[in-house]
């Protein structure tokens, strides 16, 4: 973790002066003589005057207010608009006073002026930013008592993510400082106005009556039934018998494979207990040998006599390891090991894409440089090879950058400050709260931690691929170089000032970007835009360059730029009559250009969003269409596609980008963003907006023919007739332009480490099954009742190897991961109650009066007679339960509400 500086930027000291009890009452000079008798400058005395607000006392100690949050009702007053409602309870001896204070929160809904109730005002501060303040008229909150404030915002809140977060008070007579309230719980919704989305949302919250549906296709094979190798192999057999790994077993390795063999050896020391022999005489070896099979690929012989494992690189004698791990049984992690006994078998392998990455943003909120590491290390054991590094976002930027140290000083930290458009630091966001040192909101990663990240990467055969968000979502950046204009100016540094500003100072334009910032844009006809672009790219590549590693390609962002921006700069205005561009909207292009030949200059190829590969045009209809821009097909940018939302039509967009001629990475919403909550319920974390994504979505992904497939739209109803009517297909050219999958981890919401892991595991391992395994048979198969079968089949035996193979290795592998265990599904019919679960091998518990069951209670292994206060619980190997690490409170619903059962 990078070092962090004090709170709120200032120094906090105390002075004690030692006063004789007679001289309590001093005058001036006596006063000024003791001061600096004991080394005080008058400064010191003069700024202690000038902070004296800072030192008063708060009319309230905000650790006894309580703040409670619900929904009123979604679809409010029939437009697609939520009423909420904010309470605020005194806790406290004294009354909260009728004015002088603001709440600040975070919502990621944008709140409608004016609709406030309770003579209060709701107003936008920047980004996720509000505040509420009292109005006239406002009464006084009398100890005891609290006031409910209403309000309405776009759009709909399903489930407890969608709350405010981040709540801190600010009195009018401290301006400075902003005091936490820390007691903020949630009371669930629990009726059909809450947790629909309106008229057109036909499916309710997931019940356990459906979850268990879900599930009873599922069946139970024996764990010695099972594939032993995960993701599946081009070609495996099992053969009779099995190898012993145990101290005695040593490592051959020709000369190529002689740092891999050391890795080997040092893994398996942690096993053991001891480390392997190389080369040396052993009784039964591991032997590492160079052949001549293409990248990646390699096999693997394991005997009762010894196991071989040959490829014709590095990576493919990795990923052959990384097989014989995974024959091994998830208990070999619990600690030392006498003896290990691993399958024999015959295995010819080779990835189906190149390309098999996963994003991790760490700009929304920070995440450890220990956690990117055991982020790597699960992509490693599961043969994925991209980590997309999202680095820098509105909300924060996470890479020291030599001689721009504003980028971290500024752009790093989240906090309160009076002025937010002149503070040293970005404004609150996501919950980070009022206080600069906080676990999520800032921090970053200092260049000896990015380079030994680079290194822990490149051990594990993993590309690192940094992405530098522009033009848009760049505030953090844009913020940071407009202090350091600021600063620079005020010393007459002119020169230095304008080097790397990324705002046009007479730019006047209005726009708000997707995530309501109004500030967040670089200005594209600034060429110190530009020598900012390629400062960051020079200080990237000396860092890949120290680490050892290869820089091929940066990710220069490319999405969400909203309308409006750039319409009012003379910069611009002054840019387009030079270059002769028609409109604002060429700047685009004219920006791309720019950047790309900045990038190929340095030897590198631009990936981007799929915006940087679009080109807006007007038809003869009058309509605006986005269509695959022509002038950079041959430019040898790389799109990473996530816009693939069920039922807003652009659901082919991948394939017409590749159709065009870009190589494209497939990462579309619907299917492998893991920010999506795994199911509709409230108390399941996560977004929505392109769908639900549980591990069955990037499983039953068919890469090449998506639509064939897709089951439900956005909002988890069944997919409309002729949603796909019209859509482009992929051409087998396009085909070819098809680079790989990623998945994609979005940070808003995900504030710690558990919550990561949770996000991100089981649906990893999806990802990696479809990004290496071959073409599975199912997804070709044009009889649709046959086709539907064989994907049954192959969805139980999945679920088997994750339940019984792969999550109880995730239990123990690298201390264990915080996986998200899912919810027991339950049905009672004919005076029987049954509960399954979606992972066979997973424990299922329950209990008979009502309590909630644990991982002691009584073991569910047959149908139970009907009791209505029986409860259930899927449990993993090491005792870890469902949704048991939701970071907010959610109040317990009320009595005398029942959730919806039934789809609606």
């Amino acid at each position: 973790m990078p070092s962090r500086p004090a709170r709120d930027g200032f120094f906090y000291c105390s002075i004690y002066l030692r006063i004789p009890r007679k001289n309590r009452y001093l005058d001036p000079t006596t006063l000024m003589f003791l001061m600096f008798r004991h080394g005080l400058l008058l400064t010191t005395l003069l700024a202690a005057a000038g902070s004296g607000a800072a030192q008063a006392t708060p009319p309230i100690d905000a650790s006894r207010l309580q703040v409670r949050w619900e929904v009123v009702e979604n679809h409010h007053a029939g437009q697609d608009q939520v009423l909420s409602a904010i309470t605020l309870i005194n806790k406290s001896k004294q009354a909260l006073p009728a004015s002088g204070w603001q709440l600040y929160f975070n919502f990621d809904r944008p709140i409608l002026p004016g609709s406030a109730t309770a003579h209060t005002v709701a107003e936008h501060v920047n980004g996720d930013a509000y505040k509420l303040k009292p109005d006239a008229g406002f009464q006084p909150v009398a100890p005891g008592d609290s006031v409910r404030m209403e309000f309405l915002a776009g759009a709909w809140s399903i489930n407890f993510t969608d709350a405010p977060t981040g709540f801190f008070i600010v009195w009018d007579e401290e301006p400075a400082k902003g005091y936490t309230i820390k007691d903020f719980g949630i009371r669930p919704s629990t009726l059909p106005r809450q947790l629909l989305s309106g008229p057109n949302d036909k499916t309710g919250v997931l019940t356990p009556a459906m979850v268990y549906q879900q599930n009873a296709g599922i069946k139970d094979i024996p764990a010695e039934q099972l594939p032993k190798i995960f993701p599946t192999p081009a070609h495996y057999t099992e053969n009779n018998g099995s190898f012993i790994l145990d101290a005695t077993t040593g490592i051959t390795t020709d000369a190529a494979f002689n740092e891999t063999a050391k890795a080997l050896a040092a893994e398996l020391a942690g096993l053991l207990g001891k480390a392997p022999v190389i080369n040396g005489n052993a009784a039964k070896t591991i032997s590492l040998r160079k052949n001549d099979l293409p990248h990646e690929a390699y096999n693997l012989e394991v005997t009762s006599s010894g196991v071989t494992i040959s490829a014709g690189d590095d990576a493919g004698v990795f990923y052959g390891i990384q097989s014989l791990k995974s024959l091994m049984p998830a208990a070999s992690w619990k600690g030392v090991q006498q003896r290990i006994a691993l399958q024999n078998v015959s295995v010819s392998d080779t990835p189906r894409f190149a390309y098999r990455g996963f994003m991790l943003d760490v700009a929304r909120n920070f995440h450890s440089k220990a956690e990117v590491e055991r982020v790597l290390d699960v992509m490693a054991l599961y043969k994925l090879n991209v980590f997309h590094f999202h680095l820098t976002d509105d909300e924060g930027w996470r890479l020291e950058i030599p001689g721009l140290p504003e980028l971290t000083e500024i752009g790093g930290r989240r906090g309160y400050a009076p002025d937010p458009t002149d503070a040293q630091m970005l404004v609150p966001s996501y919950g980070s709260g009022p206080d600069v040192v906080n676990e999520a909101g800032s921090g970053y990663f200092t260049r000896k931690d990015f380079i030994e990240i680079l290194q822990y990467a490149k051990a594990r055969h993993i590309r690192v691929l940094p992405e530098i968000e522009t033009p848009g979502h760049a505030r953090a950046a844009v913020y940071s170089m407009t202090q350091r204009y600021r600063k620079l100016l005020a010393k007459d540094d002119i020169a230095g000032a304008h080097q790397y500003l990324l705002a046009d100072p007479d730019d006047r334009s209005v726009y708000h970007s997707v995530q309501y910032w109004n500030d967040n844009v670089i200005n594209v006809a600034m060429p110190s835009a530009y020598t900012f672009i390629g400062k960051v790219v020079d200080e990237l590549k000396a860092m890949y360059q120290d680490a050892g590693a290869t820089l091929t390609a940066v990710h220069m962002g490319g999405d969400e730029v909203p309308a409006g921006v750039w319409e009012k700069s003379p910069a611009c205005q002054a840019l387009m009559q030079k270059e002769g561009l028609k409109n604002v909207q060429d700047l685009w292009y004219y920006f791309y250009g720019h950047v790309n030949e900045v990038l190929h200059q340095r030897g590198l190829q631009l990936y981007g969003w799929e915006e940087v590969g679009m080109r807006k045009t007007h038809q003869q209809d009058g309509q605006d269409i986005n269509i695959p821009n022509p002038d950079f097909v041959n430019s040898k940018m790389h799109l990473l596609v996530w816009n693939n939302v069920v039922g807003n039509g652009a659901e082919d967009l991948a394939y017409r980008l590749a159709n065009a001629g870009y190589k494209v990475v497939l990462g579309g919403v619907a299917n492998l963003y893991f920010d999506m909550a795994y199911a509709k319920t409230f108390a399941e974390p996560g977004y929505y907006w392109g769908g639900y994504v549980d591990v069955d979505k990037p499983f039953y992904y068919i890469p090449f023919d998506y639509y064939k497939n897709t089951k439900v739209d956005a909002r988890n109803n069944p997919v409309a007739p002729g949603t796909f009517t019209g859509k482009d297909g992929l051409t087998a050219y396009g085909a070819s332009n098809i680079e790989g999958l990623e998945g994609l981890l979005w940070s808003e919401t995900i504030t710690n480490d558990k919550r990561l892991e949770y996000m991100l595991l089981p649906k990893l391992l999806a990802l990696a099954e479809r990004s290496w395994a071959p073409n599975p048979a199912w997804a070709t198969e044009r009889d649709t009742a046959r086709s539907e079968a064989m994907y049954a089949e192959a969805w139980s035996v999945f679920t088997n190897v994750l339940g019984k193979r792969e999550l109880p290795r995730l239990d123990v592998y690298n201390k264990g991961y915080n996986y998200r265990v899912p919810p027991v599904g339950v049905i009672t019919e004919n005076g029987q109650t049954r509960a399954n679960v979606q992972f066979p091998g997973m424990q299922i518990r329950y209990t008979t009066n009502g309590s909630t069951p644990t991982a002691k209670s009584a073991l569910y292994t047959a149908p139970l007679p009907a009791n209505g206060e029986l409860q259930f619980r899927a449990f993993s190997s090491n005792g870890r339960t469902e949704l048991e690490n939701a970071p907010l409170k959610i109040l317990p619903a009320p009595a005398q509400v029942s959730m919806p059962a039934v789809k609606q």
